[in-house]
């Protein structure tokens, strides 16, 4: 797999991003925010971070980058694109993904471990896991997933819920953690699997979606 991580101005999260693809022995590039051609890629990565200081709404600048334009492509020709944390901001505000990720419930910071339901493990992206419940790290402000209940119900019934919080730790609509496109190639979460690859820091539950990238893809 070849990858590219989308670094925008504020990104902080791409060098994680980076190291873990890497240990994978991913090919990876970290690109511009304003270069216009990925389709050398297999995969493009938005990572978490505060894209030009999360100003007027988290994601709502960085919509607008020139890469954003390929990035649409690139997923329309079924490019795998994987949006974390604010990347999952940017994808929902570029009409990739339905919904949007609003301020948390009780506003505040949360940088915790928790407690994440795999909802869907026939994705590209956790098909490598052998369980259901693993633990995963958040960091965020505006990590609350919104949708109108005939949106949620409409990604409940075509399986395009991906992640739910064991515990609602931000107050999202139906515990919701991560969602996918209808054709199961772009993916937005908010938890950060890139920060959970390392058994020496404690955590290596993340492993499972780096595996299910590098798997063969003949499911959504």
């Amino acid at each position: 797999m070849k990858a590219a991580v989308v670094q925008f101005p504020g990104s902080n999260c791409d060098v994680d991003l980076v190291k873990a693809l890497k240990q994978f022995d991913v090919a990876v590039d970290v690109v511009s925010h304003q270069q216009t051609d990925v389709f050398d890629y297999d995969a493009l990565f938005l990572p978490g971070g505060f894209s030009f200081g999360d100003y007027l709404r988290s994601g709502a600048i960085a919509r607008f980058s020139p890469i954003m334009t390929t990035v649409k492509q690139a997923a329309a020709a079924g490019k795998t694109v994987v949006g974390i944390c604010n990347g999952f901001q940017i994808l929902t505000e570029a009409d990739l993904l339905p919904g949007q990720l609003m301020q948390n419930e009780t506003p505040g910071f949360i940088c915790d471990q928790v407690g994440i339901e795999i909802e869907n493990p026939a994705t590209r992206f956790t098909k490598a896991y052998d369980r259901t419940e693993i633990t995963l790290p958040v960091a965020h402000g505006e990590g609350r997933y919104y949708a109108d209940e005939a949106t949620v119900a409409q990604l409940n019934t075509q399986h395009q819920v991906v992640l739910r919080y064991q515990t609602n730790v931000n107050g999202s609509s139906d515990h919701i953690a991560g969602i996918m496109n209808e054709a199961g190639n772009v993916f937005g979460l908010m938890p950060h699997p890139e920060r959970a690859v390392e058994s020496l820091l404690g955590n290596a539950d993340g492993q499972g979606f780096f595996r299910s990238l590098l798997a063969p893809v003949d499911v959504h």
